[in-house]
């Protein structure tokens, strides 16, 4: 999709695709000018990160780290902060957030069939899965045969704020970077007030279930509106316990959280649905404000 920019009541939209989501940049700059460059500005940022850290490329420094054959592979200093803050949250979570449960994508097709795995399936997976199996001193890695790093559960939070800082270096203006509904707002608005948004409604697709208001700071949702299999009246959400294999069963349909970051906001969502029938009692430790839908 190429970028489309136009003009709004009292600010510049630029919509375009990555990381396949839809992605829109809001800006109260005055000219058409100034707001197609940041927003080619925001796109190329996306665009790399999208680049970089795909699952799906072979050209990349993921697909080099996923065939290192289990030798150490030196990482820039970008990919190095990632994985650092990949291995907090794996500290932090109880092993509950763990990037080396991509491999579970192998069995698990959430695309809204009734196509479930078996217990079997799963446990055979779980001995290529688990962060301390990998050797990480930075910046060497060594990821064991077999086994791979995926980074799609911070990619997105992580390129809205890469980019809402990007343009925050090159205009004062107020804006909301919004990355397939998780959205960064970044300087005050003209008229003191702050940008509307909508968080969708789980299982009604373009619904707004909740009307927001975010001045400074960031919105992020985690939740199955989108992914998930059928089966027999059971639902089963793209959630994984990296532990046992298998979807967290009694999570929320969908967690928003409000943070300094996209980033902060991500992860404490997707740890609260992490945490099951405990989310909201997980959020409530943590001090933050948030939307809780079941």
């Amino acid at each position: 999709m190429p970028l489309d920019v136009r003009r709004q009541k009292g600010h510049w939209q630029g919509r375009f695709s990555a990381m396949a989501s839809p992605c829109e940049i809001l800006l109260e700059v005055d000219h058409e000018a100034e707001a197609r460059t940041l927003c080619e500005a925001a796109k190329a940022e996306a665009l790399r990160i999208e680049a970089k850290f795909s699952r799906y490329r072979d050209d990349n420094i993921l697909h080099a780290l996923n065939n290192g054959a289990g030798q150490p592979v030196t990482v820039d200093e970008e990919t190095a902060d990632l994985l650092d803050f990949a291995h907090r949250c794996h500290e932090i979570s109880g092993g509950r957030f763990d990037i080396t449960s991509g491999v579970l994508r192998r069995i698990w097709k959430f695309d809204g069939s009734d196509r479930v795995p078996s217990r079997k399936q799963a446990k055979a997976l779980l001995p290529l899965v688990g962060w301390p199996k990998v050797t990480w001193d930075r910046p060497r890695i060594t990821v064991p045969v077999g086994m791979e790093i995926d980074l799609g559960g911070l990619g997105k939070e992580y390129a809205v704020d890469k980019a809402a800082t990007l343009l925050a270096e090159r205009t004062t203006a107020s804006m909301l970077v919004n990355f397939g509904g998780d959205l960064r707002a970044v300087g005050r608005r003209k008229d003191g007030r702050n940008w509307q948004v909508g968080v969708e409604l789980p299982g009604q697709a373009d619904t707004a279930g909740l009307q927001l208001e975010l001045g400074l700071g960031a919105l992020a949702t985690s939740g199955d509106a989108r992914r998930f299999l059928l089966r027999g009246g059971v639902r089963y959400p793209h959630i994984l316990n990296p532990r046992t294999g298998w979807p967290v069963m009694r999570a929320p349909r969908s967690v928003t959280v409000l943070g300094d970051t996209c980033t902060e906001a991500g992860l404490l969502a997707t740890l609260a649905m992490l945490h099951g029938d405990g989310a909201e009692a997980f959020l409530e430790e943590q001090g933050v404000q948030n939307w809780v839908m079941r």
